[in-house]
């Protein structure tokens, strides 16, 4: 359906192109996104709603949930996965009935993090990013370049991988992400290893996430509570140069739910000064939240110490979606469906409300339509 499409608008695109001076098509007022030509007759066509849409990643729903929403993205589980043959289905129908292809996300770290531990015996030790980091460049290379063609059989296309947080904390300590072995971090070696693990990835149509921007440092698992760290600023600097240096090789970046109070109260996915230090690593970098349902983020944008039922208060739902937004994220990872639709709902009415949400409702969704082309989708 959308190979349809692409090949009649482009059609279109090349009648008014025989009509109008060429760099009206590159002229910065008329595209300020920079949408590479191929698919500004999509990105002209998509209502304002479509856009915001795009900026969302739901936990994996039926069909034709994902294409009465059209989604940009979905949450793949470990569960999701014991009948593969259904969820590939699945999948192949959302997108026969969208426009734009979904990004079908996991994290596929391995070790403790292995979503295709339970789909064949020879996964289900795959190794952790600890055991890798340890590994020749080219047999790193090798081991993702194999797992990416198990993701790809699967219809899976992201992953949420590598680990790039410190393998120590700022006290010299082995970090929560180096017990859990789940740290790619290590010595001056660590670059060059994790580019043969992306290369490996890419290598099988897979894209990658880096996590957890700026680098978490925290003993406590922010998903489920309130996680500080009181990390130095020139420590902070360090981890997130480990960011910098891979952020040409890896298009997404998802932030810490962490708060680092050298910087700020706020956690670092909802902190301004701290998205914009991901941003300034590539303009063109898609910045993706952690979960937003996760106990802990709703719990400061209530002011609460935690927050455990779903009858969350609209109003303090739609803060944490404003302040997500303005915070300068891309996509917004949401685990309860039915909030995934709220916020689709929500992020509409706010671009009525003010040119700076349009205007960064608009950037976002040229990021990730972008991204999608580059690697493939959108072709």
């Amino acid at each position: 359906m959308f190979k349809h499409w692409i090949v009649t608008a482009l059609f279109c695109a090349v009648c008014v192109h025989a009509q109008t001076d060429s760099s009206s098509i590159t002229d910065s007022t008329s595209n300020p996104y920079n949408i590479p030509e191929a698919i500004l007759p999509l990105w002209d066509s998509l209502t304002i709603k479509q856009k915001a849409a795009q900026m969302v990643m739901v936990y994996l729903s039926p069909a034709n949930f994902l294409i009465e929403n059209e989604f940009g993205a979905v949450l793949v589980m470990k569960s999701h996965l014991k009948d593969t043959a259904a969820f590939k289905e699945r999948i192949r129908t959302a997108n026969e009935g969208l426009r734009i292809p979904l990004l079908v996300a996991s994290d596929q770290e391995g070790g403790q993090v292995n979503r295709i531990g339970g789909i064949s015996e020879k996964w289900k030790k795959a190794p952790s990013a600890k055991q890798m980091r340890n590994m020749e460049n080219d047999s790193i290379e090798q081991i993702a370049q194999s797992i990416g063609e198990e993701l790809k059989e699967l219809s899976i296309n992201l992953n949420l991988a590598p680990v790039l947080d410190p393998a120590l904390d700022h006290r010299g300590k082995k970090s929560f992400m180096e017990v859990s072995n789940r740290s790619w971090q290590k010595d001056s070696l660590s670059t060059e290893k994790v580019r043969a693990f992306v290369r490996g990835m890419r290598n099988s149509g897979i894209s990658c996430v880096s996590k957890h921007f700026p680098g978490y440092d925290s003993w406590t698992n922010s998903d489920h509570q309130i996680a500080i760290s009181s990390s130095p600023k020139t420590k902070m600097s360090e981890n997130y140069q480990f960011f910098k240096e891979l952020a040409n090789d890896i298009p997404f970046t998802m932030m810490s739910s962490v708060r680092f109070v050298r910087v700020s109260s706020r956690p670092a996915v909802f902190e301004p000064k701290i998205v914009r230090m991901a941003r300034k690593m590539s303009p063109d970098i898609v910045i993706l939240t952690d979960d937003l349902w996760g106990v802990s983020l709703r719990a400061w944008v209530s002011g609460t110490e935690r927050v455990t039922s779903k009858n969350y208060p609209k109003k303090d739902f739609r803060k944490l979606i404003r302040t997500a937004l303005m915070a300068g994220n891309d996509m917004f990872m949401i685990t309860y469906p039915a909030k995934a639709v709220e916020m689709i709902n929500y992020l509409d009415a706010l671009s009525k409300q003010g040119d700076s949400y349009k205007k960064r409702i608009e950037e976002s969704a040229a990021r990730i339509l972008k991204m999608k082309y580059n690697a493939g989708l959108l072709h």
